[in-house]
This record gives structure tokens, sequence and C-alpha cells, in this order.
């Protein structure tokens, strides 16, 4: 099939593409970025935007910068761009493993990490990194740039915190501790497929070995992905050991609130969690994907 019939809009400048989404707003205006989930969904018209504002003409947004303790991330950045470290320290080392198991090649070079969160899947990656991590995201319209937490921007699937009439501008990521270690565990049909279940954990360790500042999220399984307290509550201050690995995943387990089939989810939860916070331990070797 094609796409019903749209106008596309292509502006220069943060600011004028906030002019126009406020005037297309009304007649359901959309904002094109790297496309390729809203792309294919026109092409089967189960989309039907009147206008389309593309921002890829738009060169700040396509900027990565770091300073002040912070990555910025702008809305068109693709993820391709996380192929090597972008960062310093463990955050550029996180986003290269991340992103590998991002759809394929093709997809990458042209999906961006903005529209990665603007589109909210549960099943994508970078929302869990964005919610794992505290994220902030700028939002841009008519009446200015506002500032959205991560936990707060996601709100179901397929939704976010976004007005009509806002664009995300860029994605604010803060720099990890040079000692900060991390796991990512996901499980997915195939390499490349959207996740079934899939986990990220990010933490320190104290001069004794025990671990400190455990942050630890699980997306995929539920409308939204979030951190998990009580298990982050259990490891904080506990020794390293495949014991603690284990007694994580089965608490992450209980905790969680499937979407569908929950024996299935809350099983692969228990693992990606256990098998996440092993690597962040270095109890399992580094992952990779295609």
């Amino acid at each position: 099939m094609k796409p019903a019939r749209f106008q596309w809009h292509r502006p220069g400048t943060s600011a004028e593409a906030a002019a126009i989404l406020a005037h297309v707003a009304p007649e359901d205006g959309r904002v094109l970025a790297g496309g390729q989930s809203l792309l294919p969904a026109m092409a089967l018209r189960m989309a039907r935007p009147g206008h389309l504002v593309d921002i890829n003409a738009i060169p700040e947004l396509a900027q990565l910068a770091v300073g002040q303790g912070l990555l910025r991330i702008g809305a068109t950045v693709r993820h391709a761009a996380f192929h090597h470290p972008v960062a310093p320290g463990p955050l550029g080392v996180l986003l290269a493993e991340v992103v590998r198991h991002i759809a394929h090649w093709p997809i990458r070079t042209r999906g961006s990490f903005g529209g990665s969160l603007c589109h909210a899947d549960p099943a994508s990656e970078w929302p869990l990194v964005a919610t794992v991590l505290g994220a902030e995201i700028t939002a841009l319209s008519i009446r200015g740039a506002r500032r959205i937490a991560a936990a707060d921007f996601l709100r179901a699937p397929l939704e976010t915190a976004l007005a009509p009439d806002e664009l995300l501008e860029e994605v604010a990521l803060p720099l990890l501790p040079d000692d900060a270690c991390f796991g990512f565990e996901e499980v997915a049909r195939r390499a490349g497929d959207f996740a079934q279940a899939m986990a990220l954990v990010v933490l320190r360790r104290d001069v004794a070995g025990r671990i400190v500042e455990a942050r630890i999220g699980i997306g995929g399984v539920e409308p939204v992905p979030r951190r998990l307290p009580r298990v982050e509550a259990l490891v904080n201050g506990a020794a390293p050991s495949a014991g603690l690995a284990a007694e994580a995943g089965a608490v992450a387990a209980a905790e969680a609130e499937p979407m569908d089939d929950p024996p299935y989810r809350r099983a692969l939860v228990r693992s990606v969690v256990a098998r996440a916070l092993s690597r962040a331990l270095g109890l399992l070797p580094e992952a990779r994907a295609a």
C-alpha cells in the first residue's frame, strides 16, 4: 500500500520546526526523524498524519556533545552513532554494547535515539537505558523548552508525555563514574527482533568490594520500562556472588507485572536480571550481539 496524502514540511531550525508543529498539530501533524516506525505505519495506513514535520535538515539536532557531566544526544542522532563510544568512561561502552541489540544495521543507520523514546515501544532498548540512567528529555514548543525525567516521559505503550505541538529536542544522559560497572541482557526470538525481556544493571563497588549505588531495571515485559527498587535494596551493601545474582532474579520475577503470559515472562525476567547482574559483577563474560 501507499501512504494517505500528507503535506511535507522541512524546517531548518528547531524554532521553525516548533512554529510549524504548533500550526499543524490540530490537523494531526507528526514529527519525522528516522522514520523507521512511522513510515511503515503510514505505508500500511495504520497512521494517517495530515502533515509531516521533517527535522532532518536541522543541524543542531544531529549533534552529540559531552559537557558538565552529561552526554547530550540530539533528536536525529542515529543508532549507528553509538557503535563506537561517544562518551568517556563506562557510559560510552554501555551504549556501544546496547546498540548492537537494536534491530539490524540498515535500521540502525536511519533510526534515531530520540525517535525510539518518542515511539515508546516497551520492547525497545533505549527507553530502558534512559530510565535506568535517569535521563532528562528536553521538549520544545512555541511556549519554550521543558525538561522531563525519563520515568515521567514514558507513560504507556506508544504513549509519552509530549504534547501534540511539542518535539523532542535532546536527551541528556548523566556520565557514569569511571569505576561504574554494567551488565545488559536481552532475550529475543531472533537476533534483531524486539526484546521479550531485557535487564540493565549499573553499579559501583566500595573499597571492601561490596555493591553500592545499584540501578537495576527491566524492559519488554511491562507497559513501560522501570527500575526495580526491591532488587536494588537487596543488592546494595551485599557482597557479590552467584547466589546473590540468582536471588536478585527471583525477587525481580516476583516484582514484575507482565502484560501477557505471566509465567513465561517472569521466567525470562528471572534469567535476564540474574545474568545482567552477574555480568556487572564480572561473573559472566561480556555479552556481544551482531
